[in-house]
């Protein structure tokens, strides 16, 4: 029996995910990929590293491009891709070993188990995902999970020097901002129809999970051609109180000050200029226009 030809895997690696304890996993991680792969190492030093890497990458002959770290390492490797030609992208395979991993949930992946996503990868079996395509005035940028504004900033805000405190300080602080009831004026169409209400936050969603385990999309499907939408208007404290922990369950959207819509595209428009959040990393500002690209990124996963 012939032996089956190895493949051919760069891998970014994010030695500073999960507050740097992910450095002592590399030597196992690539014992471990070895055994089927020929591997082409980048470890990322500074902000934008991989898709800067990736971006000028000769990636012709690659079976795969594999993101190891967390929700930013993902979107920066997602990125990098996108700035080659479709016809020179190679697979994603995703190894959540950072503080937040929301993507990886829709893999069927816990945070932080590594041994399951190689495991996915080895298998050599993808599936073609949606993809969110964001515009501004600055520029564009791409996203596989969620891309947001409002609660979700703000939170991301605080929570910069504190990631090594993990998901439970997130949840949190989330808890506190919310009760501080800050809302913002926004201006959503969605596929033509707008929606106007002051929010406490907007998320636009390809995938269920934001925050690892906030079930903030419950409809959400990663490759079905559209977004999922979730506005939550202004609230009391105490209905706050009631609503926060109904969002690990994906509860939230029977609350009568949540609206959940699925659209192709979708705008926002603020008052002034709103900073986004996208897969965890600060990107972007109002007004923006949101589109999925169907079906756009091949990713290592199960059927």
């Amino acid at each position: 029996m012939s032996t089956p030809a190895r493949r051919k895997l760069a891998l970014v690696f994010n030695p500073s995910a999960g507050a740097g304890r992910s450095a002592r996993l590399l030597d196992f991680l690539l014992e471990r990929l070895d055994r089927f792969a020929e591997i082409s190492l980048h470890c990322t030093t500074e902000p934008a590293d991989a898709t800067r890497w990736l971006a000028d990458a000769d990636l012709d002959g690659f079976d795969g491009v594999l993101a190891a770290g967390g929700d930013g390492t993902l979107f920066e490797t997602v990125n990098g891709l996108f700035a080659q030609p479709s016809a020179r992208r190679p697979a994603l395979g995703v190894i959540p070993i950072g503080t937040g991993n929301a993507f990886s949930r829709d893999l069927g992946l816990q945070p932080g188990d590594w041994r399951a996503a190689v495991g996915l990868i080895e298998n050599g079996r993808t599936r073609r995902f949606d993809v969110g395509c964001v515009q501004w005035a600055s520029g564009e940028f791409y996203f596989l999970n969620i891309a947001g504004a409002g609660l979700p900033v703000d939170v991301m805000r605080i929570m910069a020097p504190y990631k090594h405190l993990g998901p439970s300080s997130y949840s949190l602080v989330t808890l506190w901002k919310a009760l501080q009831m800050k809302c913002y004026p926004l201006r959503i169409t969605v596929d033509g129809r707008v929606i106007e209400r002051e929010c406490l936050f907007v998320e636009v969603s390809n995938t269920r999970y934001t925050g690892t385990s906030f079930m903030i999309a419950p409809a959400a499907k990663p490759d079905d051609g559209r977004l999922d939408v979730t506005l939550v208007g202004r609230l009391s404290r105490p209905r706050v109180l009631r609503l926060f922990p109904s969002v690990y369950k994906g509860r939230h959207v029977d609350f009568e000050e949540v609206e959940a819509v699925q659209g192709e595209e979708i705008r926002i428009e603020s008052d002034g200029p709103l900073d986004l959040a996208a897969d965890g990393e600060l990107q972007g500002a109002t007004p923006a226009v949101i589109r999925c690209l169907p079906r756009s990124l091949e990713v290592f996963a199960s059927p």
